[in-house]
This record gives structure tokens, sequence and C-alpha cells, in this order.
């Protein structure tokens, strides 16, 4: 590391520092810092091993100042960041805008089709409705629209999988619905706006009605008689229709300007049996409209947040309330949200297509955007939640970058972290002097947690990148200089201060004697590696942070190899 970029970090930290301190009212941490630094400034990174130590003095001394002081010398820095600060103060405090009519509680629902595991894109949900509920003191119910047993067919294992990315994540719903359970409620209901003549039944093929509906014409049935509509819907509840044969419709305004609005349907036949056995035996299936909408106020929901293409979701619904003289919720339209990073959308059915395919070796792949596959990687729950809050509401469709959930994430765990070493196509050379064994620490902010002991044996093992030329130097980290002769790395008993005075790069490295064999899974396929003997002292679901590569969450320990996944750099 030059002048000019020792000169740079170190400017670039005192102004993260400062930043960080006078955010958070308390002092600023090392590790705290490094992810900003390094997230801002790539060109760092290959300096990684370095940067901490020049930091740390410039962080005491920030922390060493008074507040009035720090705020001085950011405004000296960085008049811009300070802006920032009188702007956050004064804002509200949260990411999220307040809801309205909140004076009489707030109680909003998470409503998932289980047809599959959940994607990254379905955490926004549970994130910012789990957090209102938080904010507000009301409830956060799950509801299972599972009312399509054909289009979007139940997968029956992706109940309890939901639900388990919801506590992951860091929520527990007050209460959990699924609609399959509650036909007899719909049924119930229907026959209740035949009474209030706001349903009939319809038997015209979907191409005629589709014709009259366009044109305003009204459907041929619409002015059937109450008991009438009442047999005929008696019989699809009884099954004796086939798909297809007839319908349920509300009836709206013929003459809407909005088409989709005019008489829109609220039951269907269905052949196709559900795959849960307590529904199987029904084949008259509320549309989702319908559905939700009777659920929502049956289950007491407040506010609904959809997102900004179901708008008419609300205006059909309001048909239905208005005729039962229900109140109908307040709605929050939201954009979609997209996730880079992934050669695959964040769709469930391409997702159950690829995996089932072979593409994918499961819903945890760490190829594919999936919640379990996040969580399987060790990224935190909370990390997903910070970032998917931070997107706020707005009816725009909206990118989340993952590097943004990585940095979260990184804020919860590199303090807590313990550090190893790992080569990926490890160089072998002979090694000559030098002490027995080395002793880099545990981890590098926190000297109590004490250090780890690497015996050496006679050779070792660097990453091609990290390679001497002959006659060059090297500094192992935790063990110490070396200049290579020929293949040969010899010990030169120099002191640190060559480091930064001869710019000679500090490396990891692995003993070759006692190394541990490693798999390590990533975004781009699996990686061979090797690792210093002390990770067999871990556990499966243990996090470490690889030196120089990144952190890596251990997945399984045998005699053979141990395989890691790599959660990010």
């Amino acid at each position: 590391m030059d002048e000019d970029l020792r000169e740079r970090v170190e400017r670039e930290a005192e102004r993260a520092a400062l930043f960080n301190a006078l955010k958070h009212g308390s002092d600023a941490q090392v590790g705290a810092i490094m992810g900003p630094l390094m997230g801002e400034n790539p060109d760092f990174r290959e300096h990684g091993d370095r940067i901490p130590g020049v930091i740390a003095p410039v962080i005491e001394r920030v922390n060493g100042l008074d507040e009035s002081a720090k705020r001085d010398r950011l405004e000296e820095l960085d008049p811009e960041a300070v802006e920032e600060l009188d702007a956050e103060e004064e804002e509200d405090e949260h990411d999220l805008p307040d809801l309205s009519n909140t004076d009489d509680g707030v109680k909003m629902r998470a409503a998932p089709n289980p047809n599959g595991p959940w994607h990254i894109g379905h955490a926004r949900m549970p994130a910012v409705i789990g957090t209102y509920a938080e904010r507000y003191d009301g409830e956060f119910i799950v509801r299972f629209d599972d009312t399509d047993p054909e289009t979007k067919r139940p997968d029956l294992d992706a109940y309890d999988a939901i639900l388990e990315d919801i506590e992951y994540l860091g929520f527990e719903p007050s209460e959990v619905y699924r609609a399959s359970d509650r036909l007899d409620i719909y049924y119930e209901h229907a026959r209740e706006l035949i009474d209030a003549g706001g349903a009939y039944t319809c038997t015209c093929p979907q191409g005629d009605f589709s014709e009259l509906k366009n044109s305003g014409e009204a459907c041929p049935h619409r002015e059937k008689d109450a008991e009438t509509v009442h047999e005929e819907f008696d019989a699809m509840v009884d099954g004796e229709y086939d798909s297809g044969d007839v319908v349920l419709r509300v009836r709206t305004d013929i003459d809407h300007k909005n088409p989709a609005l005019r008489d829109f349907v609220a039951f269907r036949m269905i052949d196709t049996p559900h795959p849960r056995e307590e529904a199987a035996d029904y084949r008259c299936w509320p549309m989702l409209d319908f559905q939700s909408g009777i659920d929502d106020h049956l289950t007491g929901v407040t506010h609904i947040i959809r997102g900004i293409d179901l708008q008419d979701s609300a205006k059909k619904q309001r048909f239905v309330y208005d005729y039962f003289g229900w109140e109908y919720p307040e709605v929050v339209h939201w954009g979609h949200v997209q996730v880079d990073a992934y050669d695959v959308k964040l769709s469930t059915s391409t997702l159950k297509e690829k995996i089932g395919a072979g593409e994918y070796d499961g819903w945890d792949d760490p190829r594919v955007p999936t919640i379990k596959s996040l969580r399987r990687r060790g990224i935190r729950g909370q990390a997903i939640v910070d970032a998917m809050v931070e997107l706020g509401t707005s009816t725009s469709d909206v990118d989340l970058p993952i590097s943004n959930i990585y940095a979260h994430n990184r804020e919860l765990v590199d303090d807590e972290t313990d550090r190893a070493f790992a080569v990926r196509e490890g160089v072998r050379f002979e090694v000559a002097g030098g002490p027995g064994s080395a002793h880099p620490p545990v981890h590098p902010d926190h000297e109590d947690r004490g250090e780890r002991d690497i015996p050496v044996g006679d050779s070792v093992m660097l990453e091609p990148d990290d390679v001497p030329e002959v006659g060059e130097r090297v500094w192992l980290k935790g063990f110490g200089p070396f200049g290579r002769e020929g293949d040969t790395l010899v010990y030169t008993d120099e002191s640190i201060d060559i480091v930064r005075e001869k710019d000679v790069p500090v490396v990891h490295w692995v003993p070759t004697d006692g190394s541990v064999s490693v798999r390590m899974r990533t975004m781009d396929g699996d990686v061979a590696c090797f690792a210093e003997p002390g990770i067999e002292s871990y556990d499966e679901g243990d996090l470490l942070q690889f030196e120089r590569i990144g952190f890596v969450r251990i997945d399984e320990q045998t005699d053979r190899e141990t395989v890691v996944y790599f959660t990010h750099e």
C-alpha cells in the first residue's frame, strides 16, 4: 500500500467513523466501518488485511472527540454528510411512511399462494407488514390463499416452508388460516349475496360473455330470480357441474368504464381435486378477489398492502363490501421488486420447473434466489428485513441490489465471526526457518478471544495471485516474513515495518500438512479449497470469515471434506 492510498484510506475511514458516530450517538467500531468502507471503495479490497490496522488509530482518534468537534470535523471533510444527518433528524425515524387511520388499531395480513417455497421478493411483504405491526403494536396474520387447485396448485410442503421463512425473518403471526378450510364460509356469504341481489349464475361460454361485457350488454342470465340462482348455486356446491359449465357472477355495473369490473366471476367449477385431503372433495371454488375480500373483513384486517397491478382487486371487492354494508380496509399499493445477481427470474413456477429438471440442486441451491438459499448461505433474516424495509412502499418498481442485503448482514455478523485461512487452487512451497507454528488472532478486533494455533510443518500453500516472484518477499499473515528462493520460502526475520515501508504484501496461507479439504458452494458453482486445521472444531451452522475471501457458513463436516456455503465478501 503506497502512501497516497494509505492517506486516502485514513481520510475515508475518518469520514465514515465521524458519520457513524454522529448518526448512532455512540463510538464507531472498526467492524462497523469496514463494510461501508469496502463497499464504497472497491479498490481498497485487495488491501483488506492491512486496512483494519490502518483505520483503527483513526477511529480511536475520532471516538476521543466530543460531539461538537466530530460535527465540525465532518463539516470540513464532507458537508453533504452533515446535511444528510440533519435531514434524517428532521424526518420521521422510520423508513416506512406512516399508515393512515390507525386509531382503531392495525391488523395486516400476508396472503401467500403456497405453490412453492418463497423467493427473495416474497420476503418484502412479511418484512414490511411485520415492521408495521411492531410499530403500531398491531397484529400480523398469515392467510394461505390456496383456492386454485389447478392453475396455481398448492405444494403441500410449502405451507410449513413459508411459515419457517417468516419465522427466520423474525416474525411470528398471531393467526394462521388456510382458505381451503373455509369453503363453507364463502358459500354462506355467496348465498347472502344472492339474497341481496348481488350475484347470479351464468352458463354463457367465456368467449360469449366477454363479447357482451366488452360491448356493455347484459348477460341473458342476469335477471334470474333469486330462487333459481340459489338452486343452481347449490348444484355447483354439490359438484353437479363440470369445469367451465357455470359460474357465479357478482352483479356490478354493466356500463362501468372498466370492462374488467363488469359482473366479475366469484365462483367457478374445478374438476382437479385439491391436494389437501381436507379439501379434496370440493369442486366449487371461489375466485381470489371474492375469497380474499370476505376473509379480510371476517379476520378484521384494517390495512392491506398489495401490488400496484392489483388495483382492480380493491375495486371489485368494494362492490361486494357495498352489498354487505362493510367498510373497506385502508389500501397501500406498491410496485414490484427485482433482485440483481441471479441468472433466473423471481418466479416460483420457473424455479420449480428448473429444479425439477435438475438444473439446480433444490430450493436452497446457492444459485437460486430463494429465502431458503440465503438462509443456508448464512444470511441473517434481519438483514433481509432491513434491506426490504429500506425500499419503502413506492408505487414504482424498485431494484434491490443483493449487495444491500450483504451490507446489512455484514453489520450483523462481522463482530462475532471468527477468522480462518483458506486458499483456492493452492500453490505449494517448501518453508525454511521461522517458528514452528503461527498464531493469528481469532478476531482482529477482539484480542480477548485469543489466537489460533496453526502448526506449519515443512510446506505451505498460497493462492496463485499471492505467489511472490523469485527474490521477492511476502508476509505470511500471523506467521512472519519470507523471501522466495526457487520453490522455497525462506524466513527473513524482519520486522512488520517492511509491510508499510517496503510495501511487502500480507497474504493468507495454509499449511500443507493437516490442512482441511473444503468444498465451497457459491453462486458461480463449487470451488475447491484447503483450510487451516482449526476449522474442524466448528459446528455445522457456524459462520466463519475466510480472510481475504469472505464469510462462509459451515454446512457439513465429514472425514473426507468440509462443505461450506459462501455467504458474501
